[in-house]
């Protein structure tokens, strides 16, 4: 891997530390815990514990090399959490999209694209998840939206034993829905495609000031 160039840090600041190692990852992709501390000046020890508190957020993944004898080392790289850290433009450019489409296409037509997005997400979601419990194909979710930039978490219905709660405190298209609302339709259907074997319910809703977006997943009986 080619040298790590310098970069302009406050090595007393954590925070600033913090978001120097992910300025160091996003720039080059991976980097081992050493190389990043041979660029802050820092111990290997050190840098780990600020790499294994970035994972703890969810902002950054470690996948281990074999590079000859002995223990493999481990590569750094940021998670799409962590990418989000950076602002990319892109809700300005699903906006303009979403905005062009609405002005150029009937309702009817927006509408089934949404509809489509929504299933091809969900088969993807279908994949990663697996064929587990409904409480670990939960919480495989809740995992994948956290990547996502959602704050999300799954709890027993205390109603419903045997139903479930999804609950999304922060949305990562909120800006999006608040101008188009059919995007919170989809996500309903993305939820509905992603567990065809529960009927899935919205019980709150962030539009409508709730402070979450809630969804009840309600196993179907087998007649």
């Amino acid at each position: 891997m080619s040298a790590i160039p310098e970069i302009i840090h406050q090595h007393a600041d954590p925070a600033s530390t913090r978001d120097t190692v992910l300025t160091l990852l996003v720039r080059h992709g991976e980097a081992t815990a050493s190389a990043l501390a041979a660029h802050l000046a820092m111990s290997v020890q050190v840098v780990r514990r600020h790499l294994r508190g970035l994972e703890d957020d969810g902002l950054v993944e470690a996948s281990p090399s074999a590079e000859g004898p002995g223990r493999p080392r481990n590569y750094w790289r940021l998670t799409a959490k962590g990418q989000g850290q950076f602002p990319d433009g892109s809700d300005h450019f699903a906006l303009g999209l979403l905005q062009s489409l609405a002005v150029n296409l009937p309702p009817e037509t927006l509408q089934r694209l949404l509809e489509q997005q929504a299933i091809q997400q969900a088969d993807a979601y279908r994949h990663r998840i697996g064929a587990g419990s409904l409480q670990e194909r939960l919480e495989q979710l809740v995992d994948l939206r956290r990547q996502e930039g959602y704050l999300a978490e799954c709890s027993q219905d205390a109603a419903n034993p045997q139903a479930w709660m999804l609950s999304e405190f922060h949305c990562s298209v909120m800006r999006i829905a608040e101008q188009f609302p059919c995007i919170c339709d989809q996500e309903l259907q993305l939820i509905r495609h992603t567990f065809p074997d529960c009927q899935v319910d919205r019980v709150q809703w962030r539009l409508e000031k709730g402070h979450s977006c809630g969804f009840r997943l309600t196993p179907c009986r087998d007649d």
